[in-house]
């Protein structure tokens, strides 16, 4: 009767370790949602990017993709955004919590969002590569 036992909890405890369709790490975000750090940029009108260590990803594109919903856009404060272009178009450094398409690197969605501070970006090694695209 042990043996029995011993499977039955066993297999229980795979249902409950799979029931998403995959094991969970303590630390990851529900539904698939990443946080991803990087240039925040609003160069013209419905045209938003953000740039990170692994790629551009497309927010928005004016007559193109474009983010569906009402989402959270990060809340600079004064000498976190930097304006290049007429109105407040411009870019900040930036964290995320998001749904990507790896495939074409567009954003499906935005769960939250919070400014950081320009230094974080511009120290950040990994994002050299961008900085050139801001300017």
């Amino acid at each position: 009767m042990k043996p029995q036992l011993s499977i039955a909890a066993t297999l229980i405890c795979l249902v409950m370790l799979f029931a998403n369709g995959q094991p969970r790490m303590a630390n990851e975000t529900p539904a698939g949602f990443e946080t991803r750090c990087g240039w925040f940029t609003n160069p013209t009108p419905a045209n938003v990017w953000l740039y990170d260590r692994e790629a551009e990803w497309t927010i928005g594109v004016q007559g193109g993709h474009q983010v569906s919903g009402d989402w959270p856009w990060p809340k600079f404060k004064r000498g976190q955004w930097v304006v290049t272009n007429a109105g407040d178009h411009g870019y900040g450094c930036a964290c995320l919590q998001l749904r990507v398409n790896k495939q074409t690197h567009e954003v499906i969605e935005i769960k939250s969002s919070r400014a950081r501070p320009l230094t974080q970006c511009r120290q950040d090694a990994s994002l050299k590569k961008w900085n050139r695209m801001l300017k």
